[in-house]
């Protein structure tokens, strides 16, 4: 993943019920709200370096259990796979269309976007 931000916010998403609690509000407020350390030190009555201390150690947990899993890592894979799926039943839709005009191939199209749409949800 390219983004920092989008890999921590995916990891949170799948890994998240594994933080303590202290732990999932320091996360949720710093990568998700947009918090600054100092903001979320002001907010817990602590210092800036124990946020910090905080998130990275929830960090390490949530990399560890994508180490361990690589469940985002299939997640995205899958995604992709769908996205290029899709991108395909609609080259076969427009060569339908233009060219070929069966109403079984419009029927299996239609079918196949269906259940990517399905598997995306």
């Amino acid at each position: 993943m390219k983004d920092p931000a989008f890999r921590m916010t995916m990891l949170f998403d799948f890994y998240g019920d594994l933080l303590t609690e202290r732990q999932r509000e320091f996360y949720d407020l710093y990568y998700n709200e947009d918090f600054s350390l100092a903001e979320i030190a002001e907010n817990a009555g602590i210092t800036r370096q124990g946020v910090r201390d905080v998130l990275v150690r929830a960090e390490a947990v949530l990399n560890e259990m994508e180490d361990k899993t690589g469940i985002v890592a299939r997640f995205l894979e899958v995604r992709r796979g769908l996205n290029a799926i899709e991108e395909c039943a609609g080259r076969i839709q427009a060569l339908n269309a233009s060219e070929l005009h069966s109403s079984q191939l419009e029927a299996l199209v239609s079918e196949l976007t269906a259940k990517v749409a399905d598997l995306k949800e």
